[in-house]
């Protein structure tokens, strides 16, 4: 095979490094350097004497370095006794990164762990030619800018991509769930994180971009943090004390569902079951019936005038209408003309003494008229 006398590289777009291996190149060959090119000398895993953009010869005297390692021959078509590695130190851009297999991360709102899958690309420069190449060729073994991609992705991207994403994730207070909100925002942590590391191997991170976070929607965690952002919407929207009136209707609701399937079950038959439903949706009007009915009144704490019952201010003293009253039993907030507490379904209904027949309020020990222990 004939020996190059003249050795340049023509990179196509988006290739790093090129090599011309020892034994190929004739000792006094012309060597191009390109603009935005360094080339490099490169003899039994050491990096010796490197070149700028020009034409430079091949020979003896120009080669300092490599002539303290090895007695450079002189004259004829010798083989030139060392490799030359060609760097490109234009912007590489469009490499790709992704995850082999979902990370975990927590929740910063309902701190459930979840499953996801993140996407993206990055671009890299080439600062110093001679530390990368150092690591490409000497550490990761890559001849090719899709060997040195697949390190990067692999030992510095990768290991780093649950920290910025959650640090992101709480410094935000957003739920995985909206991750796709914050892609800028994670991409410029991602850029810092891997910045330094892509500098020590001579790398300036160019860009870094996060292009899609998903996650599994079969995934039980996945489902279950689903349901937690639908109930606070649904809290949201109805407010407390509804939503608690509301869960204790759907409760009752399927328990008399499960009831008068029991009874039925028993032989009791479909009359039994539509009276237990008849007495439930009853049960249920008392308790809803004051919170909905357009109707209802209210008695003002301070002068006794009869209000509606949704009034915020007393119409006859202008003194402000309490919201809510405690349950006696569990101390759950009630609406005041509720009959039932929503919550455990205690009487809230006021009851007459057994021995004078005054009025007694709930949760009463002893009659205020006459002084009667209750039970």
């Amino acid at each position: 095979m004939a020996l190059l006398d003249v050795v340049r590289w023509d990179p196509t777009p988006g290739e790093i490094l090129a090599p011309f291996p020892e034994g190929a190149i004739a000792l006094g060959a012309q060597l191009i350097v390109r603009e935005n090119q360094e080339a490099i000398l490169f003899k039994e895993g050491r990096a010796l004497d490197s070149f700028r953009p020009g034409r430079h010869t091949l020979k003896t005297g120009n080669l300092p370095i490599l002539e303290k390692v090895i007695n450079l021959p002189f004259g004829g078509q010798t083989p030139f006794p060392a490799e030359v590695y060609f760097v490109a130190k234009t912007e590489i851009p469009n490499l790709k990164w992704g995850t082999k297999v979902p990370i975990l991360l927590q929740d910063p709102l309902y701190n459930l762990a979840v499953p996801v899958r993140a996407f993206g690309s990055y671009s890299i420069r080439v600062k110093d030619a001679r530390a990368f190449l150092l690591m490409a060729i000497g550490t990761w073994k890559a001849s090719t800018t899709e060997d040195a991609g697949a390190a990067l992705r692999d030992l510095v991207i990768l290991p780093k991509l649950q920290d910025f994403i959650s640090e992101t994730l709480y410094k935000q207070k957003v739920t995985v769930l909206k991750i796709m909100t914050l892609l800028e925002e994670i991409g410029i942590a991602g850029r810092g994180k891997i910045a330094e590391e892509f500098a020590s191997f001579g790398l300036e991170a160019v860009r870094f971009v996060v292009e899609s976070i998903n996650v599994p929607e079969e995934d039980p965690s996945v489902q279950q943090l689903r349901k937690a952002l639908a109930d606070r919407a649904e809290i949201d929207i109805l407010g407390q004390d509804t939503y608690r009136m509301k869960r204790t209707f759907d409760t009752m609701e399927k328990a008399a569902s499960t009831e008068g399937a029991n009874l039925m079950g028993a032989g009791l038959g479909l009359g039994a079951g539509a009276g237990l439903g008849v007495g439930m949706a009853g049960m249920m009007q008392n308790v809803m019936a004051p919170a909905f009915a357009p109707g209802a009144k209210i008695a003002c704490p301070h002068c006794r005038a009869e209000n509606a019952a949704q009034a915020k201010f007393c119409s006859s003293c202008g003194k402000e209408l309490a919201t809510t009253r405690p349950c006696p039993k569990c101390n759950a907030q009630a609406p005041p003309a509720a009959k039932f507490c929503p919550e455990c379904g205690a009487s809230l209904q006021a009851s007459a003494c057994p021995k004078c027949n005054a009025a007694v309020q709930p949760g009463a020990k002893f009659c205020p008229e006459c002084g009667q222990k209750l039970s």
